[in-house]
């Protein structure tokens, strides 16, 4: 609601503007009230009526039902501090195996308090310590290992490798969901958003640039399965060579994304758009040496140079976030 306000002066010089009464009273002020003023880096006053009062925590109540699931990783999603699962009569042994597994997908959500009919969780995290930045870098450092493991069990066949790109994209996934909490938490937070230095509208491109990493991810864990469908074929060693060369150049690429995006690097980001000359040339290289290949080789090896294309786009497109 907006209220617009004169700006008054004392014979003093001091100036000064009138709150709305109704805010006053909503709020609890009363003459000799203190309040806290707070000056952005744009230019903004935020007038805070909870100076020097413990923060209040968000409590959301949650009954059991089909959708328990999806309704505690929103809660979280939505900053809440205290989750509260009630049940009619009992929390059963499913429902409880249910909670668990939730929890144990959640950063900084823990299980406080269990009864016959509640299970009581709470998320243990400062918000203040929770730097977007460094959240997203970690998230990609896991991606692209799982990136590298998957095309080297391609042409080492080992099975092992492939098999563990599904395990790391569960603490991915883990990431995901803390880095959308706190970017939620930040835009409902004014003071938190001038204290860690990020704006409403690099949240919004935080959670995209969350969004594309997350996309790697699923489609490393895609292309996991095509590894293991490869194994029993070899790869010659002049293609080999070449599917790391592609690797690396993408890889290269990714990084160069993430890090253009943390530090609003133009020329950084400039250099992401400048390797798919690279890419192409590499691309163009291995569709030579792949005609020689088994044709039972083909679908896996043509699904392994589209992933990592695809792994390109999408640090193009964290790139072009730089702005």
């Amino acid at each position: 609601m907006s209220d617009l306000r004169k700006v008054q002066q004392t014979p003093t010089g001091t100036f000064f503007v009138c709150v709305p009464k109704s805010w006053a009273q909503q709020n609890g002020l009363k003459k000799g009230s203190m309040v806290n003023l707070e000056v952005t880096g744009d230019g903004k006053l935020f007038v805070d009526t909870k100076y020097g009062s413990e923060p209040q925590q968000k409590v959301a109540t949650l009954t059991v039902g089909p959708f328990l699931r999806r309704e505690i990783i929103g809660r979280y999603l939505l900053g809440f501090d205290v989750i509260r699962i009630e049940a009619k009569d009992r929390v059963n042994l499913e429902v409880r195996d249910c909670v668990k597994s939730t929890v144990s997908s959640l950063v900084g959500l823990e299980i406080v308090e269990e009864s016959y009919s509640q299970v009581v969780l709470q998320c243990l995290l400062d918000p203040s310590g929770s730097q977007p930045g460094k959240i997203l870098r970690r998230n990609n450092a896991i991606v692209s290992g799982m990136v590298r493991d998957v095309i080297n069990s391609f042409f080492s066949g080992d099975l092992q490798l492939a098999k563990t790109v599904t395990v790391r994209d569960v603490e991915s996934n883990r990431l995901y969901f803390l880095l959308v909490r706190s970017l939620r938490t930040i835009i409902q937070n004014p003071c938190l958003s001038e204290k860690l230095g990020i704006t409403p509208i690099d949240c919004l491109d935080y959670r995209l640039a969350a969004s594309l990493i997350e996309s790697m991810g699923d489609a490393c864990v895609q292309v996991a399965t095509k590894a293991l469908d490869l194994h029993r074929f070899k790869l010659s060693g002049e293609l080999s060579k070449l599917l790391i060369d592609l690797q690396n150049v993408c890889l290269e690429a990714n990084e160069q994304a993430i890090t253009s995006f943390i530090n609003k690097d133009m020329s950084l980001a400039e250099n992401v758009r400048k390797s798919k000359i690279r890419i192409n040339n590499v691309y163009t290289d291995i569709e030579k040496v792949a005609k020689n290949q088994p044709v039972d080789v083909m679908p896996q090896l043509l699904a392994a140079i589209s992933f990592m294309r695809q792994i390109y786009e999408y640090s193009l497109d964290i790139a072009d976030l730089v702005a």
